[in-house]
């Protein structure tokens, strides 16, 4: 374990619902593996991927080359410092690919699993990339997708990133996902509100207070997001289980 990963291990309890959802779902998922050896996950549009550092997987980030406008300004892509840095301190990487899913150039069932946390919704042409997603998972495995809540942002939510193509609704994403996979669970994640947004402040040692307004805000966040799973308003994402 690298020091980095150390830091994130023990700083994990305090970080926001929504990476916390995500880790202890695909743990749960890595622990379906019955075959005695480390799951192979591609990790899609992962960048850092805070998502599946330290898990007992062998990991495969794969995303675009970040470039001007948009990608750049939210700090999407892969840039040359950010794979060396990578790297460096990830110890569960075994190959990073730079490349678009929708042109996907790697072998049929040559992964286990995929993860793909928030990426889709930057997606154009997101048909063809749920079935290049498909076709590099083995029969028998699974992917986990998680996105942006349509439900609640077409009526109420907060407004579109400038970098999101559409959002999904359950029913939306459940028929795209449905063309591909033979078992597809869709359900929504995270209470959405004031204590959501603290949470998401993050973490700076000259500002004390805002480091507690932060802790408070994941505390109470974690305890309103249990039993959300079938609660269309008000929530912030949707999270997709599915298996080839």
């Amino acid at each position: 374990m690298t020091y980095y990963e150390f830091m994130r291990w023990i700083t994990f309890p305090i970080m926001p619902t929504h990476l916390v959802t995500v880790r202890k779902d695909v743990k749960r998922l890595l622990k379906q593996n019955k075959k005695n050896k480390r799951t192979t996950i591609l990790d899609v549009g992962g960048r850092k991927s805070p998502y599946t550092i330290n898990l007992p997987a062998d990991i495969v980030l794969l995303d675009v080359p970040q470039e001007s406008g948009d990608k750049a300004m939210l700090n999407l892509g892969f840039t040359e410092s950010l794979l060396k840095n990578i790297k460096k301190k990830r110890s569960n990487i075994t190959d990073v690919i730079i490349e678009d899913m929708t042109q996907s150039t790697l072998p049929d069932a040559s992964y286990e699993a995929v993860v793909c946390v928030e990426v889709i919704e930057h997606v154009p042409e997101d048909d063809l990339f749920i079935k290049n997603v498909s076709k590099v998972i083995e029969k028998g495995g699974w992917a986990y997708f998680t996105t942006p809540n349509g439900d609640y942002i077409k009526n109420e939510g907060p407004n579109k990133n400038p970098d999101h193509v559409r959002h999904y609704t359950r029913e939306g994403l459940y028929n795209l996902l449905q063309k591909y996979f033979d078992k597809v669970d869709v359900h929504y994640a995270v209470k959405a509100g004031k204590y959501r947004v603290w949470g998401l402040k993050g973490f700076r040692i000259t500002r004390p207070l805002l480091i507690f307004r932060t802790l408070i805000g994941n505390f109470i966040n974690r305890f309103q997001s249990r039993g959300v799973e079938n609660t269309p308003v008000k929530t912030a994402h949707l999270v997709a289980v599915v298996y080839k």
